[in-house]
């Protein structure tokens, strides 16, 4: 393929969007890996107003149920941590790119750490964070690992932000009824509130989001074992 110059942003994405759409889909773990790889980020929904957004909803929960630790799967490049008002934070992610970028921005900040997806060993918190994540799972035994995972390891809540409608519109997105997991698996859990985006998708731009929060808290006998 001829080598397009690559000039800001936009171009940015034009570039990577073509070069994917060249090749076979590498599957939502290499699409990833090579979108990090290729100098793609974590996406709009990581940056402005959208990362603002978010990081006040989480930053309040954590401050108001005073969560003293935090796991997220799929922390992605750091843009949307950088406004996070943390007391300890694991970043898991199955990029080695992306675990290089926030490893180097936030190497004098001792309550965060980050780790490749593959060096999991049972870690748990009180806190678990999935955030823009579940619809970019193609595959379903990902999927079901990530949301096996996700509740398994959480000791008090667990935060999705995500759709939660079935649709596949999009090469690299798969839009999952995730809550239908939950009710179907996650029995010891409740929903403990549903806020929805304070910027939804008009079908126009990419300033809003089709992703919303959904809270959920573990019952009292899970939290006493």
């Amino acid at each position: 393929m001829k080598r397009i110059p690559v000039v800001g942003p936009a171009i940015t994405r034009i570039h990577r969007n073509l070069f994917f759409k060249q090749k076979p889909f590498p599957g939502s773990e290499g699409y990833w890996i090579q979108r990090y790889a290729t100098g793609g980020n974590s996406g709009e929904g990581s940056y402005n107003r959208l990362a603002e957004f978010k990081a006040e909803i989480i930053n309040g929960f954590v401050k108001d149920n005073r969560v003293t630790s935090i796991i997220e799967y799929g922390c992605g490049d750091g843009n949307q941590l950088k406004l996070a008002e943390y007391p300890s934070y694991v970043g898991f992610d199955i990029s080695p790119k992306a675990i290089e970028i926030c490893s180097d921005f936030f190497r004098n900040d001792k309550t965060k750490s980050f780790k490749m997806m593959s060096e999991y060993m049972g870690e748990k918190a009180q806190l678990t964070l999935s955030m823009d994540v579940i619809y970019h799972l193609i595959e379903d035994d990902i999927y079901n690992s990530h949301m096996e995972r996700l509740f398994s390891s959480s000791e008090r809540f667990v935060i999705i932000y995500s759709s939660d409608y079935d649709d596949e519109h999009i090469y690299h997105e798969k839009r999952r009824k995730f809550t239908r997991w939950v009710d179907a698996f996650a029995l010891n859990w409740k929903l403990k509130s549903h806020i929805p985006n304070r910027f939804p998708f008009n079908g126009r731009d990419q300033t809003g989001s089709l992703s919303d929060f959904y809270i959920y808290e573990a019952s009292r006998d899970l939290v006493n074992k």
